[in-house]
């Protein structure tokens, strides 16, 4: 599986670049920090693994927004088309206790839900009033290439009700669209600043260590980009 997706991967950043540029081609490297909003409660795929521990664990969805760190690098397909390639980094714990039970000494069940996404993704984007401008809108969409890890560790409840501490992981790849929009300005001739948004659509496969098999890698990141084009 991991392979089918590595050579997907493979074959979609080599569309999104084409042929290798010419010397003339205009090249931008990107740095951009913010954050990831994974999908609420409501909006997840069927049978998520996080809205089936809601029906036992007490947590908040919200406590999954965590700190998205990315890096793009593109280069100009004419004046109104940009493809590029970029990876990132989210990682988020989120503490969790069981909502009816607690141990015997009164003390909560506790437990930790961590999801970490790395997103490797080759985008297209099209710029309406050109890359020359000073102020440069733009919109797109392209594959992306997620590389997930979940885990829940620390106190489980059996089914004799007998509590227990261990800590289930799975991790793998999966693959799914991804959508983007933005506006740069440029400071220089060669830097720019401007903010982001993307949307990510995605689900994992768990084992059935879990309580069920999919996890929803879906959601929006909001983020400030600072660049330099060559």
């Amino acid at each position: 599986m991991v392979h089918k997706v590595l050579v997907s991967a493979a074959l979609v950043l080599a569309t999104a670049a084409g042929a290798a540029p010419p010397a003339a081609a205009q090249q931008t490297l990107t740095v951009q920090i913010g954050a990831f909003l994974p999908k609420g409660e409501d909006g997840r795929v069927a049978g998520d693994v996080l809205v089936i521990n809601r029906q036992y664990l007490l947590f908040d969805f919200g406590d999954f927004n965590g700190v998205l760190v990315n890096g793009d690098w593109s280069m100009a397909l004419g004046e109104f088309i940009e493809a590029g390639a970029g990876f990132g980094f989210y990682q988020a714990t989120v503490p969790a206790i069981y909502d009816e039970w607690v141990n015997e000494d009164g003390f909560e069940i506790e437990q930790d839900l961590k999801l970490r996404i790395m997103p490797l993704t080759a985008v297209v984007k099209i710029l309406p009033l050109g890359n020359k401008r000073a102020f440069q809108p733009y919109v797109g969409g392209g594959l992306g290439v997620y590389f997930w890890r979940y885990s829940e560790t620390g106190e489980f409840l059996a089914t004799d009700e007998t509590i227990f501490s261990d800590s289930f992981a799975e991790s793998g790849t999966s693959v799914g669209p991804v959508a983007v929009f933005g506006v740069r300005g440029l400071v220089s001739p060669s830097a720019f600043i401007g903010a982001e948004g993307r949307y990510q659509w995605g689900t994992a496969n768990l084992s059935e260590d879990f309580l069920s098999d999919k996890l929803d890698l879906g959601g929006f990141s909001i983020l400030a980009t600072f660049g330099f084009r060559f």
